[in-house]
């Protein structure tokens, strides 16, 4: 179950990693003063990291890590 979430949620964040229905504008901004695409990035990004840490914390193989 754990490899079928993780896999999943990679593929959905390989798919969303193309932003292009804020590609053509820069409105609307956010916080006054970011434009749309640069804040999906931002967001985006923090998702990544998530997901990074999800994939060390679930599917690092221990072996890796024993002294021989």
């Amino acid at each position: 179950m754990k490899r079928v979430f993780l896999t999943v949620l990679l593929i959905a964040l390989y798919l969303l990693h193309q932003d292009f229905w804020f590609w053509r504008s820069a409105s609307p901004m956010v916080f006054g003063f970011l434009p749309i695409g640069l804040f999906y990035h931002l967001v985006y990004t923090l998702l990544i990291a998530g997901a990074m840490w999800l994939l060390v914390k679930l599917a690092w193989p221990a072996h890796l890590e024993t002294k021989d």
